[in-house]
C-alpha cells in the first residue's frame, strides 16, 4: 500500500487519515497501517488537554513546511489532517519522510 490511498486532494491542499500513537519514546511518522488506510505518526506528548494534536500539527508542518490543522478525531487516536498549500509538493515530502 502507498501513501496515495490515505489522503484525499481538497481545494486548499489535502486531508490525510491518520493513526496515532500519543506517548511515544519518538515523534515522527512510522508508516501506513494497511487495514485502516492510515498513516501512523508517533508523538511524545500525551493524549491530554490536546496536546498530542498540538504534536501533530507541529509534526506535519515541520515535514511539509505548511500549516496544518485536525480537523475530524480531536478526541480519537484515528484523525483526519487538512495541510494546506500545494498538493504535488506536500505529498512530495510526505513520501520522502516514508522511506
Amino acid at each position: 500500500m502507498d501513501l496515495t490511498e490515505t489522503f484525499r486532494e481538497v481545494n486548499d491542499g489535502i486531508e490525510i487519515d491518520i493513526s496515532v500513537s500519543p506517548r511515544s519514546d519518538r515523534s515522527g511518522t512510522e508508516g501506513i497501517d494497511e487495514w485502516r488506510k492510515r498513516l501512523t505518526v508517533r508523538v511524545k506528548a500525551p493524549p491530554l488537554d490536546g496536546r498530542a494534536n498540538k504534536e501533530v500539527e507541529s509534526l506535519f508542518k515541520e515535514i511539509t513546511g505548511f500549516k496544518s490543522t485536525v480537523i475530524r478525531g480531536q478526541t480519537s487516536r484515528q484523525k483526519t489532517v487538512l495541510i494546506k498549500g500545494d498538493p504535488k509538493v506536500i505529498i512530495k515530502k510526505l513520501s520522502d519522510g516514508l522511506e
